[in-house]
């Protein structure tokens, strides 16, 4: 348990880097104690003193900061700054000041100096004295203690609760006389007869009671609805992309709403690229979409035209069509032997057998693994198959679709 007392004494063993004072009150920390010097030889060096390493911890507690301060000789000297403490009067009526005015008290939460506050905890003419162990007495201060001014003011910058210390009072008693006062001013300010803050008995809470049924989900929409647009904005992402991922999110929450199912689920990246792009067909493709498509086919590591096809074999029976377009397979030797001879049958010409694929001059069947048969068509000769029509368990229905 921290004390009073235990709360009344901070040391600091590390100082916030740099020299000059940032915030406005470490500033008027530093002219109080410029204002009554004589010498500014002194404090110029005093300056360079906690850059170079020469002052040592410092120790705060009501009414003075305490540090060693290495000069020119091998013994540090003892050097002190003191200021006035406040009396208990004095707090009373800071504190309720503070308590009552919202605005200092987030300031002060914030570890801000209230500007309120300000003439009344800031050092004032004459106040902050210095003292110094150092044979330099002649015309004060002296830049031992210039140098642990300047290193308070940048305890000062980080925590304003330093300045109240040296006033008197520590953090943790003042954060819970400003909680009580703030309380009792929010009790004042209640309507007669009202309470504190809205609530049941605990009796009441705590009784067992019957809930109410939850209302009943709502419909799920028939259809994805239209993503919000995109503001043009060169340093943000490109709000045709950011579109596209809107729309693939909204279609994929449906379907999780609609089947309980991811439909992406378990895609490789490639699949998932296909996937994007298979929702633009390639003829026709406008600007976005080739920029779609360019992207898309860098991330995967392939080029556009494996990216056009494999789209063209999404569009014609999603992830099952890609497989059959991209993985060879040896089917077993009945539904396969049994196609040939249809296809002659039909006159759909001789087909010439490999693997899980039927080739003729300019049209190809591929067998998928779902059992259903995929049509292609050779549009550039040298083997530039490229999906057609529709799936189907017949081999010459694949071909006329």
């Amino acid at each position: 348990m921290i004390t009073a007392r235990d709360d009344r004494r901070r040391t600091f063993e590390t100082v916030p880097p740099g020299v000059e004072a940032v915030s406005w009150w470490g500033r008027a920390w530093v002219s109080a104690l410029e204002a009554v010097a004589r010498d500014g030889a002194r404090l110029a060096r005093g300056r360079t003193y906690p850059a170079e390493g020469h002052v040592d911890a410092v120790t705060i507690t009501p009414g003075r900061i305490v540090a060693y301060v290495r000069g020119s000789r091998p013994r540090p000297y003892r050097t002190e700054l003191s200021l006035p403490a406040f009396a208990d009067a004095e707090w009373s009526e800071l504190l309720e000041a503070v308590a009552a005015d919202p605005t200092s008290l987030a300031a002060l939460l914030e570890r801000d100096v209230p500007e309120s506050l300000a003439e009344t905890v800031l050092p004032g003419a004459g106040e902050l004295v210095p003292h110094c162990s150092c044979p330099d007495v002649a015309r004060p201060p002296c830049k031992h203690a210039a140098a642990l001014c300047y290193r308070a003011a940048r305890l000062l910058d980080a925590d304003p609760f330093v300045l109240l210390l040296l006033r008197g009072r520590g953090e943790r008693e003042l954060l819970e006389e400003l909680a009580r006062r703030n309380a009792a001013h929010a009790a004042r300010e209640q309507p007669d007869g009202a309470p504190d803050f809205p609530g049941v008995p605990a009796r009441a809470a705590l009784a067992r009671t019957v809930l109410p049924p939850l209302p009943a989900p709502p419909a799920v929409p028939a259809a994805v609805g239209l993503p919000p647009a995109c503001p043009a904005d060169p340093a943000a992402p490109d709000p045709l992309a950011l579109d596209q991922l809107a729309g693939d999110a909204a279609a994929r929450a449906l379907a999780l709403l609609t089947t309980a199912e991811d439909p992406i689920g378990g895609l490789t990246r490639w699949q998932d690229a296909v996937r994007l792009a298979s929702a633009h067909p390639t003829a026709g493709l406008t600007g976005a979409a080739r920029v779609l498509y360019r992207d898309l086919a860098r991330a995967t590591g392939r080029s556009t035209t494996d990216l056009a096809r494999g789209a063209a074999a999404w569009r014609q029976g999603g992830l099952p069509a890609l497989v059959a377009l991209e993985e060879p397979w040896d089917p077993p030797a009945g539904p396969f032997d049994r196609a040939r001879p249809a296809l002659l049958a039909a006159a759909q010409g001789p087909f010439r057998p490999d693997r899980n694929r039927l080739t003729g001059i300019s049209r190809q069947l591929r067998l998928g693994r779902d059992g259903l048969w995929y049509a292609y068509e050779n549009r550039l000769g040298d083997d530039d198959w490229w999906p057609t029509g529709s799936p189907s368990p017949d081999p010459v229905s694949a071909l006329r679709r």
